[in-house]
């Protein structure tokens, strides 16, 4: 199996999909760096808002150029260091990057524009409704998620939503951000599981790469056709730009791609719930958004439910399969 990985150009080790290890007792091998790696990818996704609130670009165009820019950062090391990986890659895995690539070109194309037609409470509150559509999906596939990933996903969605209301509005465009901030929590659910899939044979890098350049190229035929700007900014938006490209997406989504492998779909998506508090708080600092009284309690019941995915998870003896 090591052999069979080196040859994939896989840096990762080889290690046991079974959460309790090869005697069935403990920690699984790596999950520890696994989580850290999360909490790193959690608070750089936490910058997105935040970033996005105070850059002065089109939403779309904002979303173009993070993907792009990160597609630039990486075409280096996937052609000279994993570029045999990268051309290796078997015709499903990358048919299967490519769609995981057009979900999250849809997540952001839906999402970002949702913000300006509904209320920022009730696009966050729908949009991260991603654990429960990956849960959902995982059933329909096969797989039988324990009681503890349901109560779980619950309990940390309950989180989102006591920090962020329920304030739905009947107008018609605020039904319709509505509508686009679920589809984008759909959309970010099928992301995270196929790109759990292509993972389980593909390292991260060659993944990535393929991943964000079929999101940039859809990306920008999207600008294009709705007119969104994609040039004429100021040096500081550039800037916040380059920053929201490092943190939101090479240290974000990126090492989400990374330990999705390891800590499976149902771990994952439940922890990016954990974008709204952290959101909330760095706004708090940096643009000066006082949180209400309701973020800390709000990020304690969705650690909460967290912690119960991760123990359902490491609890649970066969390998999770998403069966795609």
């Amino acid at each position: 199996m090591r052999a069979a990985r080196a040859r994939r150009g896989d840096p990762s080790p080889a290690i046991s999909t079974d959460p309790q290890g090869p005697e069935g007792q403990g920690v699984r091998p790596g999950m520890r760096t696994d989580l850290l790696l999360l909490a790193i990818a959690i608070a750089g996704v936490s910058l997105s808002a935040p970033l996005i609130a105070a850059t002065a670009a089109p939403a779309l165009a904002i979303a173009f150029w993070r993907n792009a820019m990160a597609v630039g950062a990486l075409t280096p090391f996937a052609l000279f260091r994993h570029r045999a990986e990268l051309f290796g890659m078997g015709r499903r895995a990358l048919l299967l990057a490519v769609a995981a690539g057009a979900l999250l070109a849809v997540h952001f194309a839906v999402w970002l524009p949702s913000l300006h037609m509904t209320s920022v409470a009730s696009s966050t509150a729908l949009v991260t409704t991603t654990p429960i559509w990956t849960t959902l999906l995982l059933r329909l596939r096969g797989h039988r998620p324990p009681a503890l990933v349901w109560a779980g996903t619950a309990l940390a969605f309950l989180g989102v939503v006591i920090l962020t209301g329920v304030d739905l509005s009947l107008s018609p465009r605020a039904l319709a951000g509505d509508a686009l901030a679920l589809a984008g929590g759909m959309a970010a659910a099928g992301y995270v599981l196929l790109g759990a899939e292509v993972r389980r044979t593909v390292g991260t890098l060659a993944y990535t790469y393929v991943c964000y350049a079929t999101t940039t190229v859809l990306l920008l035929v999207t600008c294009l056709v709705s007119g969104s700007a994609l040039g004429g900014y100021s040096g500081g938006t550039w800037l916040k730009l380059a920053v929201l490209t490092v943190c939101a997406q090479l240290l974000g989504h990126s090492l989400i791609n990374r330990v999705v492998k390891g800590l499976g779909p149902s771990v994952t998506s439940t922890a990016i719930l954990l974008e709204t508090p952290g959101a909330a708080l760095i706004a708090a600092v940096w643009l000066g958004q006082t949180p209400s009284a309701a973020a800390y309690p709000a990020l304690a019941v969705i650690m909460a439910g967290l912690a119960l995915v991760i123990m359902a998870d490491r609890t649970r003896k066969p390998p999770v399969e998403t069966g795609v």
